[in-house]
């Protein structure tokens, strides 16, 4: 398949450039020289970096972005200087810039787009998809690559310390980028290792049934030389195990009992992390000490081992690797710790997710108990997205028994409108009927002066949400890195 985007020369503008996606492609196509543009309606950290990079930056989503750029490069309607404009879902048609790059003829292309052209310029290019993981899973990959020599080009949808940023650019074959199945642009994707970690239900915004989401992953699966999939998902065991003369399945699973080339025994999990035993085909490879907490990223790791393996790495290589990696930022992201209490941001928006990071959050305030009286797990969650709160109510309100508190915000909209259906007070009392110790705090602020009063030391504070939740964090802990003297007089320390 060849793509449209012309990666050849041609200016590229980004609507929205400072996403976490988009900016991640921005910062590829800068290093191979390209003309980059783009807007962005607030300047950050991420629109900063491509600036220095050499990316002119808007800081306004106006029409007269595109007539400048059109102006400053003399281009006629016909001529190749005409910017392609690159656009993600989350630009919709009555956005000012977009209207405009259609009343100049601008080639406009989805994010998707990009990623596919990329994708089809590398050899050995590996697009890790699924529902619950693949950033994590993607950041491993891409960790374990470069520690291991191999150079890789590295585009994921979070930010990792070992290349400072959401992407790199090597000078290998390899091509590590995350695959988004959240609006359905998963299916132009033709890489040559495909991996699936989990397949659920999670944008009821985008998708009516489960059903549709399987489809989406079907045709992606079909268009991956290898594919690599988790056999610990009901619906990848039941959809996506069926032999393809044309192509070579890989399986992994941590089942004592699953039947999956790469397994584990003898597994430990622990405040500090995991340690296990990784087989490879019934033949014990070796130890395996991951600093991750708990199973969902052993299942990670795990993904990362096959492919480790596929592209002909020791396990000596693999292990020694993983051994050091640290995680991605809003991934169960420790902020620090002050006065006993342990800070940590984490992207959980699916239940699944929520359930998943709390069981992690659970054995580090169990490691907490060797330390203070009181080890508990206080959860703090944003809901995001009405759509997605009204569809998982119920497995919401069964997700949080690792909890010893929750603290639940208003919903956080990420651009939807309200349909005055359901509000925080309502996710508050659904919880309510599995788990004792719920309270709604609405706004921002209020959650503030809340967890500035009750936490107590040896607590594990979680910031749980896709929303702007994680901005209290430096003011919270801020408070609790105060001489006690001058903390709130209702601090209690055990």
């Amino acid at each position: 398949m060849q793509s449209a985007v012309d990666l050849s020369g041609r200016p590229i503008h980004f609507i929205g450039i400072g996403g976490i996606g988009m900016s991640a492609l921005a910062h590829i196509l800068l290093k191979r020289q390209l003309p980059v543009s783009g807007s962005d309606l607030k300047t950050n950290h991420i629109t900063q970096k491509l600036h220095s990079l050499g990316a002119q930056i808007f800081p306004q989503q106006e029409a007269a972005n595109i007539e400048q750029l059109i102006q400053v490069t003399g281009a006629s309607l016909q001529s190749a200087l005409i910017p392609q404009v690159i656009c993600s879902t989350a630009i919709h048609a009555d956005n000012l810039e977009y209207q405009a790059a259609l009343k100049w003829g601008c080639p406009i292309f989805h994010r998707s787009d990009v990623l596919a052209a990329l994708i089809q310029e590398f050899p050995s290019s590996i697009a890790i998809a699924g529902t619950h993981g693949k950033t994590t899973t993607s950041s491993i990959v891409g960790y374990l690559l470069l520690q291991a020599g191999l150079d890789p080009s590295i585009i994921v949808g979070g930010e990792v310390q070992a290349w400072e940023g959401n992407a790199r650019t090597g000078d290998s074959p390899y091509l590590v980028a995350e695959a988004d199945e959240s609006d359905g642009s998963l299916v132009k994707l033709h890489p040559h290792i495909g991996v699936i970690t989990n397949i659920e239900l999670d944008h009821p915004d985008h998708y009516s049934s489960l059903e549709q989401v399987v489809d989406i992953f079907k045709q992606f699966s079909e268009h991956c030389q290898t594919l690599i999939v988790s056999v610990d998902c009901p619906t990848i065991t039941k959809q996506f195990l069926v032999p393809d003369a044309d192509q070579l399945m890989i399986t992994y699973g941590l089942a004592s009992n699953a039947a999956a080339d790469y397994t584990v025994q003898n597994i430990d999990y622990s405040g500090q992390g995991t340690t296990v035993q990784v087989l490879e085909r019934g033949v014990v490879l070796g130890q395996l000490v991951l600093p991750l907490l708990g199973k969902h990223n052993l299942s990670n790791a795990l993904a990362a081992v096959a492919i480790g393996r596929y592209v002909g790495l020791d396990f000596s290589i693999i292990a020694d690797a993983l051994s050091t990696f640290g995680g991605a930022k809003r991934r169960f992201e420790s902020h620090g710790e002050a006065q006993g209490i342990c800070f940590i941001d984490d992207y959980a928006h699916h239940p699944s997710e929520i359930q998943f990071t709390l069981t992690s959050a659970k054995l580090q305030a169990n490691n907490a108990k060797e330390k203070h009286r009181q080890g508990r797990v206080v959860a703090v969650f944003q809901p995001h997205r009405y759509s997605r709160t009204i569809t998982f109510l119920t497995e919401f309100s069964q997700s949080f028994s690792d909890a010893d508190l929750v603290i639940v915000t208003d919903i956080y909209s990420a651009g939807e409108v309200n349909p005055g259906t359901i509000d925080g007070q309502d996710v508050v009392d659904a919880i309510s009927e599995h788990h004792a110790a719920v309270v709604l705090q609405k706004t921002l602020p209020n959650v503030v002066d809340f967890l500035q009063a009750h936490l107590q030391s040896g607590d594990v504070v979680l910031f749980l949400g896709a929303g702007d939740l994680n901005q209290i964090i430096p003011e919270v802990l801020a408070h609790y890195q105060l001489p006690p003297s001058q903390a709130s007089p209702e601090v209690v320390l055990q």
